[in-house]
């Protein structure tokens, strides 16, 4: 399983591997996972990577096309058009929640994403004190007006600071890395698909090593002893491992 995993997912490190396999109810350790693909010759991660081939884009347009911190990031679609995606993460529980994205991320949709999460706040297990977000020019005061009138604190980061919202910051990377840097976006409505499916994985699927191996959404796993199957999310280019039930 574990010279599996390495051979059909190129960019997993050894720690992401070990959390692979402790879903599927193995436990060994980062340094055993490296041990085992330096005996079969496999590189690490960075190595070892092979460039997506264009076979995988089909298989992904095939499916897509038919049918507490706060963080703006960009994406540039294949129209060279820049979409704003806007999310909010619990720092925490590293639980992601995509509010939106949009071509004109003006005041008043701003204010809207704003008021849309604080309707939701009564439905949290645990209620948000604090929202900390950089000082980007697109959160107005109105942003934080919405939140402050709910008893939520707001904080903004130090200018300059990007690791004042470490997390934020990494799950911009690891979006960028795993999902959209493989894919072609071509319009808002694919991003927004895009981002559904992945978020869901992320939340529920894929396990965090800054949570020692768990997911943001905790769920019930059966290990048993089933074949294991693989799952292809966004068509394939993320992997998902399970045991047949």
């Amino acid at each position: 399983m574990v010279i599996r995993l390495a051979n059909e997912n190129r960019l997993w490190g050894y720690d992401r591997i070990a959390g692979e396999l402790l879903k599927l109810g193995y436990t060994i350790d980062s340094t055993t996972v490296k041990n085992v693909l330096k005996r079969a010759g496999i590189a690490p991660a960075p190595q070892r990577g092979k460039r997506s081939t264009w076979r995988a884009f089909p298989r992904h347009y095939k499916l897509q096309t038919t049918n507490d911190g706060v963080r703006f990031f960009t994406i540039e679609t294949a129209t060279l058009k820049t979409l704003y995606v806007l999310f909010f993460i619990g720092l925490g529980t590293r639980k992601v929640h995509v509010s939106g994205c949009t071509q004109y991320p003006d005041s008043s949709w701003v204010a809207q994403q704003a008021r849309q999460l604080c309707w939701n706040l009564d439905s949290r297990a645990r209620p948000m004190h604090f929202l900390i977000h950089d000082n980007d020019t697109k959160f107005i005061a109105g942003f934080d007006i919405v939140f402050h009138s709910t008893g939520v604190e707001v904080i903004h980061t130090p200018l300059h600071a990007p690791n004042a919202n470490a997390i934020g910051e990494r799950f911009v990377r690891t979006v960028r890395q795993k999902c959209l840097d493989q894919l072609v976006i071509l319009s808002e409505r694919h991003l927004r698909r895009v981002l559904t499916q992945y978020v869901d994985f992320y939340n529920t699927r894929r396990p965090h090593q800054g949570l020692t191996q768990k997911f943001p959404v905790p769920l019930m796993c059966r290990f048993g002893h089933g074949t294991v199957q693989r799952r292809d999310v966004l068509g394939g280019i993320i992997y998902d491992y399970q045991r047949a039930v």
